[in-house]
């Protein structure tokens, strides 16, 4: 008998334990996720030389260029995404390495860094390599010395697009930033160049 008594009690038990449990806290709303912002090249070009000594231990430097996205508007000096071109001359290769604020499949752009097929790479052209420490003069010190230097130009072409190229071509002592007005350097009428190493203004191309 008290076992059957221990026994119909237990439904009671549990109704007053239910009873007993408050109302449960609403679910809280998930946060909305934070718009990517432009990143300056120098950030990109560390993200990627990680990927870059990854595939070739003497991976140096070629070329770096800002990829615009409709979704990630570039400013001052800033992009959505980079791409940057590294070599190496022991093995006479050439590697594309690109650094993304986000995601873009229509694109083909993973968030982050990825990788492209490596290529043959002459040594011997009209544009040399370089290391990473050489870069002193970020993107957006480039950009804004190049407007100092533009600001009519600018004035009169507000919705221009601009474009950053940083090389070392052989006729200049240091690696440069190319900022360009224009949808690319073949169609661009006008252009400032700005020394990588020191920030320091060098010609203007028109």
């Amino acid at each position: 008998m008290r076992t059957y008594r221990a026994f119909a009690c237990l439904p009671l038990f549990f109704i007053l334990t239910a009873c007993s449990e408050g109302p449960k806290a609403p679910a809280k709303a998930k946060e909305p996720e934070t718009p990517p912002e432009p990143a300056a090249a120098q950030s990109a070009v560390q993200q990627t030389f990680v990927s870059a000594r990854g595939w070739a231990r003497d991976a140096r430097l070629l070329r770096v260029a800002n990829l615009d996205l409709k979704e990630v508007k570039s400013a001052a000096g800033k992009a959505g995404a980079w791409e940057c071109t590294f070599v190496t001359e022991q093995r006479h290769k050439a590697r594309r390495f690109v650094y993304s604020t986000m995601s873009v499949p229509s694109a083909n752009l993973t968030k982050g860094v990825s990788g492209s097929p490596e290529d043959l790479w002459p040594p011997g052209g009209q544009t040399l390599s370089f290391a990473l420490q050489v870069l002193k003069t970020d993107s957006t010190a480039a950009y804004e010395a190049a407007m100092k230097k533009s600001a009519a130009y600018a004035q009169k072409n507000p919705d221009m697009p601009i474009k950053l190229l940083l090389e070392w071509p052989k006729r200049f002592r240091n690696p440069v930033w190319r900022v360009i007005w224009g949808e690319s350097v073949t169609t661009s009428n006008y252009s400032v160049y700005v020394d990588a190493v020191t920030g320091e203004y060098l010609q203007t191309a028109r």
